[in-house]
């Protein structure tokens, strides 16, 4: 049987790309925030909080994919820790109250408090602490979820940027010695810049402060960009990369050159920590040396805003009123536009259909990224408008040259701007390329 066919107007993507409305529902100043929510990506719930709709979802879900290959790599083993921690394990680490009202907290019909989880150092540390006999041979271990955190922000702004609710990886590392600790500490970093490198993202690794997470060591993988909140100095020829509250005042040329130091703003979309015994001493995680001696493990915690990725790269890739994303994660692949119902070239209409058809059946795993526009009262000129501005990485339109013979479709690449005229051997063939998480 064939696959059924993915229609526009069956999607659950309400469009406002015209903008209109007075309660348009996002904020002036911040490009992806109205782009994700006039392209139907996300709805604003309350403060801070949004829904994610379908399209957002599946690119969400690639990027997770392409982030579980980035941990599976490096030996992460995937984990999911509850979102409502204990005040008590909180209390033991100091940071219930170090937190201050960042932290989101509650209590249960029985008076126990808890909070929601904005990160989960106490959490893991206690699952790995509980397994008791842990031995050298077991280790490192590295452990990772992608869950959401809470996070009670003074306030949140620029859609996902900046929210109080949002999704995370977080891995947790423990090792026999500082040494091992730090050799992982160089392995997560590269993994980090080898994922932003595949979404072809110019994400930036600067040394950074440790925060209320602690350490002795910390990176941020910053994306330069107008909007960001983080101010950066960078060596114009990469020697240094330091986020500002790093680098002392008179400190206005490299190190490493003495070339003179620029400045520019970063959205913080990774963040990486040397974490040595600070959680492992508190909550007693021990592993057993080869003459059956306690120690304690060495830690490090590795964050990836994975919401803040998806906001983040249509900030730095999209132009004004055009969504562009890194290919690999872009919501569906290609858009399928035929022409106008009673036009001159209706005829086309079925020739693409049978193009659409073929690909996915050749092609399986485009069978979820293949998208129909069978908005057909509309002209082909606005619904490329459309799907110019939905930022499709591929589509292919059914007009006046479907009529010959044989009939030539066009194929518009939206990452480099070309316009193609292919057959449809030719468009199938192109198509085969496309790559899917």
């Amino acid at each position: 049987a064939r696959r059924r066919r993915l229609l526009l107007s069956e999607l659950f993507q309400p469009l406002n790309l015209q903008g209109e409305g007075s309660e348009a529902g996002w904020e002036a100043g911040s490009r992806s925030h109205r782009l994700m929510v006039q392209g139907g990506l996300i709805h604003p719930g309350s403060t801070g909080c949004y829904c994610y709709l379908p399209p957002a979802v599946r690119a969400m879900d690639k990027l997770v994919r392409l982030i579980d290959e980035a941990m599976e790599a490096v030996g992460g083993q995937k984990v999911n820790m509850p979102c409502l921690s204990s005040a008590e394990l909180w209390r033991a680490s100091g940071r219930w109250e170090n937190m201050g009202p960042e932290l989101f907290r509650l209590a249960d019909r029985h008076g126990k408090e808890y909070c929601l989880g904005p990160t989960h150092e106490e959490a893991v540390t206690e699952l790995v602490a509980a397994q008791s006999g842990l031995s050298y041979k077991q280790l490192p271990l590295r452990l990772y979820q992608v869950t959401r955190k809470f996070r009670d922000e003074p306030k949140p702004r620029f859609g996902l940027l900046r929210s109080r609710e949002f999704y995370m990886k977080d891995m947790y590392t423990f090792d026999t010695s500082e040494a091992a600790a730090r050799h992982t500490y160089e392995l997560l970093c590269g993994a980090y810049r080898r994922l932003f490198e595949r979404l072809g993202l110019p994400c930036v690794q600067v040394r950074a402060a440790t925060g209320s997470i602690g350490g002795t060591t910390s990176h941020e993988f910053q994306l330069p960009a107008d909007i960001g909140e983080d101010r950066l100095v960078l060596c114009p020829h990469g020697h240094f990369a330091a986020n500002v509250e790093m680098v002392s005042g008179e400190q206005a040329a490299c190190p490493t050159c003495g070339e003179k130091l620029t400045q520019t703003r970063g959205i913080e979309v990774g963040h990486t920590f040397y974490l040595g015994t600070k959680y492992s001493a508190v909550y007693n995680a021990v592993y057993y040396s080869p003459d059956n001696k306690p120690h304690l493990a060495e830690m490090g915690c590795y964050g990836l805003g994975v919401t803040r990725i998806l906001a983040a790269s249509i900030e730095v890739l999209s132009t004004e009123d055009s969504i562009r994303w890194p290919s690999l994660i872009a919501p569906y692949q290609v858009c399928f536009i035929p022409p106008k119902k009673g036009s001159k070239e209706e005829q086309g209409a079925a020739l693409l259909e049978g193009i659409y058809d073929d690909l996915v059946e050749a092609h399986p795993h485009l069978a979820g990224d293949a998208v129909l526009d069978d908005r057909t009262q509309m002209t082909i000129g606005k619904r490329l408008k459309d799907a110019k501005k939905l930022g499709y990485p591929y589509v292919v339109i059914a007009g006046k040259r479907a009529c010959e013979d044989p009939p030539v479709f066009e194929v518009w690449d939206q990452n480099s701007g070309e316009v193609l005229y292919l057959t449809k051997e030719g468009v199938i063939e192109l198509l085969s390329k496309v790559q899917v998480p």
